[in-house]
């Protein structure tokens, strides 16, 4: 059965995203950060380093951040166009920031440590969903939004810090850019699933993603089964090995491009 254009389906999907993100914001009332959410499950104290599990498993987003930029430099011709290089250096550049923007928000627990927490993860969503447009949907539509997916990200969050230090704290756009990518690329990898060779990468890491969310949700939970490691740590191995489930995809197609596509 023929797949639907790509076109058609793109155009869809912006008008649902719109449609989504405007009913959101309309039915929604501003969402102040919950304090609660500075406190973890396993707030041990190793080396001197408070809440040290919740530091140190940030290095999973190091070597794999490290790894996939120099892998993507090495090997250009596995991510198969020229443009796409740059959301790939993105997505892996925000993996390397995170790992030191998550440690020291975990090191000091609260909403000013939490900004740069935040901020390089807007990187890779950004970066990760420009991948996603311009492999199943359209390059030049992906070439037109990377910026400006990089840079909403980016407010959203000094949105978001600004609302709060003025008591009115507001995570709607942040939440729009965290979330809305993760409902749109099951949609997109359905539509599209012979558009690219990444699919069953990209459902990996969808996969290893969900892991983390159900780990840092049950973070409790867990670290009261399994008494040596936390949901909350568990969840930053599952974010990076997301990560590692793309650089597979990349593996498996390295050198199935004799020249970058221009298009």
């Amino acid at each position: 059965m023929p797949q639907p254009a790509a076109p058609r389906i793109g155009r869809w999907i912006a008008i649902v995203a719109a449609v989504a993100s405007l009913a959101f914001f309309i039915l929604v009332d501003r969402i102040p950060q919950d304090p609660s959410y500075h406190e973890f499950a396993d707030g041990r104290t190793l080396l001197g380093v408070a809440n040290f599990w919740n530091v140190a498993t940030n290095l999973a987003f190091l070597f794999v951040g490290a790894y996939g930029l120099v892998f993507v430099q090495r090997n250009p011709r596995a991510v198969g166009n020229e443009f796409l290089l740059w959301p790939w250096r993105v997505l892996f550049a925000g993996l390397v920031l995170t790992a030191f923007g998550s440690a020291y928000y975990h090191l000091v627990p609260g909403n000013a440590s939490l900004v740069w927490d935040r901020l390089p993860m807007t990187l890779g969503f950004a970066g990760f969903f420009t991948i996603v447009i311009g492999e199943y949907l359209s390059l030049p539509v992906a070439r037109f939004l990377f910026i400006p997916m990089v840079l909403a990200g980016v407010l959203s969050v000094v949105y978001w810090n600004a609302t709060e230090a003025g008591g009115a704290g507001d995570l709607r756009p942040y939440a729009v850019i965290a979330i809305l990518p993760l409902i749109l690329t099951p949609i997109i990898l359905v539509a599209r699933s012979n558009a690219s060779n990444l699919t069953r990468g990209i459902w990996a890491m969808i996969g290893f993603y969900a892991a983390a969310k159900l780990c840092e949700h049950f973070d409790a939970g867990v670290f009261g089964t399994l008494g040596f490691v936390s949901g909350h740590s568990l969840k930053h191995v599952f974010a990076a090995l997301s990560s590692v489930a793309l650089i597979y995809a990349l593996h498996q197609r390295r050198g199935a491009f004799g020249d970058f596509a221009r298009a």
